[in-house]
């Protein structure tokens, strides 16, 4: 009785499971064919490369603050060595903010990156389920970042036709 139930169950799973349509996209393929993207991760790279020479120059300063410190500290009064260290760890700490601020979880390159980015993945994101509400999927992958799939049928993979409904043709 067992195993006529045990039967059933994988009979059912079986045919749940068969009854279901599946896709795959490919997310890099898709970003590298839009535009908007490029043009967004350029921006990006400008922004952070600006930014990355702002925290570097003020790194600079306070290296080349400290040289000076160390080549005249012999010269230097107890005050004068205690105003110079301050100094000198005021600038580190100026260069350390300005990084967090520019780099960190929640810095302006997170902002910013957000902003650019959202846009054309919601725009992505709506014409993958467009496509499944029409094609009646129930699951869609990605198969760029799913490293789990092993083979993934190019006949199931929906990636130009997703960049179609973007308007992108290749």
């Amino acid at each position: 009785m067992k195993k006529i139930l045990m039967m059933f169950a994988m009979l059912a799973v079986a045919f749940t499971a068969s009854a279901q349509k599946f896709a795959l996209v490919d997310m890099e393929y898709i970003l590298k064919n839009i535009p908007a993207y490029e043009r967004a991760n350029e921006q990006l790279t400008q922004v952070a490369k600006k930014w990355q020479a702002e925290v570097d120059a003020l790194n600079t300063e306070a290296q080349t603050m400290y040289k000076n410190y160390q080549n005249e500290v012999v010269f230097l009064s107890q005050e004068q060595k205690k105003e110079r260290q301050e100094a000198i760890m005021n600038k580190e700490k100026e260069a350390s903010e300005l990084k967090r601020k520019y780099f960190g979880p929640e810095g302006e390159l997170f902002k910013k990156r957000t902003s650019l980015m959202t846009p054309i993945q919601e725009e992505i994101y709506n014409a993958v389920k467009d496509i499944a509400d029409l094609r009646g999927y129930s699951l869609i992958l990605d198969r760029a970042s799913d490293t789990s799939i092993i083979f993934g049928s190019p006949k199931i993979d929906i990636s130009n036709e997703v960049l179609s409904k973007l308007g992108y043709s290749n």
